[in-house]
């Protein structure tokens, strides 16, 4: 793993409007330092635009673009096989490796170290909480990664992978050290550099408790853990989770040319991706209140028409097929990294496992409540809906918990974890399919180039360890 240089920081937070931290005494292209509001900035531009929001219009994101795929959330109207029926390369995978890795976690350790020296412990204790996020965006594609041998520069250019337990175990650490960090209570908070949370600390330690929640969820059915377990961890990390809409971990975006948000660039014609006849046709037939917001009518039909995943026939014209709504595919819709209903979704998931299907109701029902009051849905509408659902039961609940959480992280990578971990939603191979509904990413080519390990022999189908 080479070090990267602040080149490619400053070129991003040029573009993303942070001219005023630059030192007028200091030539720009010739950094010597850099100062911690330079490299957040842009390292959270990444997290957002890139690893969370696909931008598929330069290859960077392909990993997000992959998981909705295999969530069968999107649909390319391209001849099969594309990637939509589980056509892929290693090479395809090489971007959006360095941007978890150079772009991600590489100038985070940096912003960490400098944090460090200079005592400013809420930037460092940012840096570790943002540093789990990475490694757990990176673990969950991919099983066994490079970490404790990572990020030495040329001192170490082949590290070894470890284990994906380990990695857990590292970002539990990291999360807790930032949560250490921030209640140093160190004077000097981020400002606008801070796209998240504007330098409020406590809603950062709320985001890294309820991470914490959502990586010890990851494990319920990790060898060597149990359901129960993790969950009582889950469920205790939470109790210092996020408290409502306003702790949503978001990116805005202004919308002006070159200041969209990715899902709109996604969309647009170019790509030919469109929302899955999949996708639309299950808030169609729920009478879904969010179906506006979330999902647009067609342009030439006015109807709500998804594309099927597989199919052979090309229209002439994408307008015949729905793309996201305003609410989340608008050039200036925020991007939601990761959102107060999914923290009472795992608390429902988690109370479901410990304590039954009837104390899991009320914070499923919270859940669905806070995502549709976010988005503006009318509180008999609200009612309605959850009324149409059905109250959990012993045989419906976790499929219904997760059901529900999918919708309400609309287009989050998340939801492939979800569905592996728990099966849910049900889902079966697309038509034309090259392979079973692929359970993982294959390893990228400048991994097995300049870093070869046998675990990078993994198949799309092959299932990570958590994933047994």
């Amino acid at each position: 793993m080479r070090t990267t240089t602040y080149i490619l920081l400053l070129a991003l937070c040029l573009t993303s409007g942070c001219k005023k931290y630059i030192d007028v005494n200091n030539d720009p292209n010739n950094p010597t330092t850099v100062q911690e509001a330079l490299i957040l900035a842009p390292v959270e531009l990444n997290l957002s635009t890139v690893l969370t929001g696909g931008a598929y219009y330069n290859s960077t994101g392909f990993a997000a673009i992959l998981a909705n795929h295999y969530m069968q959330n999107i649909a390319l109207n391209q001849p099969v096989p594309n990637e939509g029926t589980y056509q892929l390369f290693n090479i395809n995978l090489d971007d959006s490796w360095k941007s978890i890795y150079v772009v991600g976690l590489n100038n985070l350790k940096a912003l960490h170290d400098k944090a460090i020296t200079n005592e400013n412990y809420n930037y460092s204790g940012i840096a570790n909480i943002l540093s789990a996020f990475c490694l757990g965006i990176a673990t969950d594609y991919w099983g066994d990664i490079p970490y404790s041998e990572a990020f030495n520069g040329n001192t170490k250019l082949k590290p070894v992978y470890d284990s994906q337990e380990s990695i857990y175990k590292s970002i539990q650490q990291l999360l807790d050290d930032g949560i250490a960090d921030i209640n140093k209570n160190a004077t000097l908070t981020p400002g606008d550099d801070d796209y998240y949370y504007g330098g409020d600390m406590d809603q950062w330690k709320r985001l890294a408790y309820t991470l914490k929640a959502r990586y010890y969820m990851h494990l319920t059915k990790a060898p060597g853990y149990t359901a129960a377990g993790q969950a009582s961890l889950a469920l205790a990390a939470l109790q210092n989770g996020m408290q409502d809409n306003d702790d949503d971990m978001k990116m805005t975006y202004p919308g002006s040319a070159g200041f969209e948000n990715p899902w709109y660039l996604n969309f647009l014609s170019v790509s030919t991706i469109v929302l899955s006849s999949a996708c639309v046709d299950t808030l169609v037939t729920r009478n879904d209140p969010r179906l506006p917001k979330l999902i647009a009518k067609a342009k030439s039909t006015g109807l709500y028409n998804g594309r099927p995943i597989g199919s052979i026939n090309i229209s002439g014209s994408l307008n015949v097929y729905s793309l996201p709504g305003m609410a989340v595919g608008a050039a200036s819709s925020p991007v939601y990294v990761l959102n107060y209903s999914e923290a009472l979704f795992l608390k429902a998931e988690a109370t479901l496992i410990r304590s039954g299907f009837a104390a899991a109701e009320p914070i499923y029902q919270d859940a669905i409540k806070s995502h549709m009051t976010k988005l503006g849905i009318a509180a008999g509408d609200i009612n309605t809906y959850l009324a149409d659902r059905g109250a959990l039961t012993a045989t419906n609940a976790l499929q219904r918990i997760m059901e529900e959480k999918k919708i309400a992280n609309f287009l989050s990578i998340e939801n492939f974890n979800d569905w592996r971990r728990t099966g849910f939603p049900l889902l079966t191979k697309v038509p034309n399919a090259l392979s079973d509904i692929p359970r993982r990413l294959l390893y990228p080519q400048v991994e097995l180039t300049s870093n070869p390990q046998s675990i990078q022999t993994a198949k799309l189908t092959d299932r990570v360890w958590w994933d047994q």
